[in-house]
């Protein structure tokens, strides 16, 4: 499939990679809800037996992809993460900087990391971009060799910051499709409405869209470094103590506002992207819809017609607010007791603005 990669030590690096990502999809898949897993496995089949965006995808053949997937899964459920081996060294599957210097001359780009519920998250894959951004460094890959079910588009780690093209241009594609189902005049709807999705022009419609979001993700993992800057290591910590909990689900929700309100919305404001903004709240997740109502309403009613500036100061007043949850939170985590979750929700349903 990957002529360019058929060197034996390449090809069992993607094997090992993509076993890795076998074992924690048969650890974490089945958290999603029924319909979501559904539709990310028709695109994880897509993904893997290579057919187009556009391609009608046989429902047996999926269905019995999806059943020899499962039983992989079955197989490798328990095991342990296997080291990589690269130039004839091995490397621990999470040490993703050291790993990526030696993939640095097969133009390759490598990420072992945490996603939420602290769900480990394999790839590799092109690299297409290497950028040195003020004291970040960007990682740009396109073709994916390894991935899992999720495929997170955009991760940072440390201060290097991955962005996956070809994840976020699934994942564009996903909400495309789940939009579809419906066709509900909401965000969604008047960010399409912006491109060419017309029969025959939607390859082009999907990269035009893909560039332009692809700034929108750089941003926000910007935001979380600055985020995770203002609130140390306590912050992590508390996420790790809490996995699988409602308290997580908030915290990574209040977490996002105060990286975007201090990134994703000053670059939006600049920028001036009518796409890129009404994409933005077609991507926010319940939660945090339901944590910045001021924020979406002000959305709503420009979008009814209203002038710009209210909805420009909301994206502007939000970052003072979220520090502030945030360091209560940790005020919250630092004294001992058996109810800190409990305190945590109370303090976070307090804050909506």
């Amino acid at each position: 499939m990957y002529p360019e990669l058929a060197s034996p030590e390449l090809s069992a690096l993607i094997h090992t990679v993509q076993k890795n990502c076998h074992i924690s999809d048969a650890r974490f898949a089945g958290n999603y809800t029924l319909c979501i897993y559904l539709l990310k496995m028709r695109e994880f089949c897509r993904w893997e037996t290579g057919q187009a965006f556009t391609a009608s995808l046989d429902r047996d053949e999926v269905g019995n992809w999806l059943k020899q997937r499962e039983a992989l899964w079955n197989e490798f459920d328990g095991q342990n993460f296997q080291p990589l081996e690269i130039d004839g060294q091995r490397f621990d599957p999470f040490h993703s900087e050291l790993i990526n210097r030696h993939l640095q001359a097969h133009n390759l780009v490598y990420s072992g990391g945490f996603g939420r519920s602290a769900q480990p998250h394999f790839f590799l894959g092109e690299r297409l971009r290497k950028i040195e951004h003020g004291d970040y460094r960007v990682l740009i890959s396109g073709r994916e060799f390894a991935r899992d079910l999720a495929a997170p588009p955009a991760m940072s780690q440390g201060r290097t910051i991955y962005i996956r093209r070809e994840s976020l241009r699934r994942m564009l594609w996903e909400k495309i499709e789940e939009w579809r189902w419906n066709r509900p005049h909401n965000a969604m709807a008047r960010t399409l409405a912006e491109y060419d999705f017309s029969a025959g022009n939607a390859d082009e419609a999907l990269e035009q869209l893909t560039d332009a979001e692809l700034e929108s993700a750089l941003d926000h993992e910007i935001g979380e470094i600055m985020a995770r800057d203002q609130l140390g290591d306590d912050w992590e910590a508390l996420l790790a103590a809490l996995p699988h909990s409602k308290a997580e689900i908030m915290l990574r929700a209040v977490r996002d506002h105060l990286a975007d309100a201090l990134s994703t919305l000053p670059a939006l404001l600049q920028r001036r992207q009518t796409a890129s903004i009404h994409f933005y709240f077609a991507n926010l997740s319940s939660m945090r819809k339901y944590l910045y109502p001021g924020l979406i309403a002000a959305y709503e009613n420009w979008c009814q017609g209203e002038a710009f500036a209210p909805l420009k100061k909301q994206m502007q007043d939000g970052a003072a607010h979220w520090q502030d949850v945030c360091e209560d939170i940790l005020a919250i985590a630092r004294k001992p007791g058996d109810k800190t979750a409990a305190l945590i929700e109370q303090r976070i349903e307090a804050s909506r603005l």
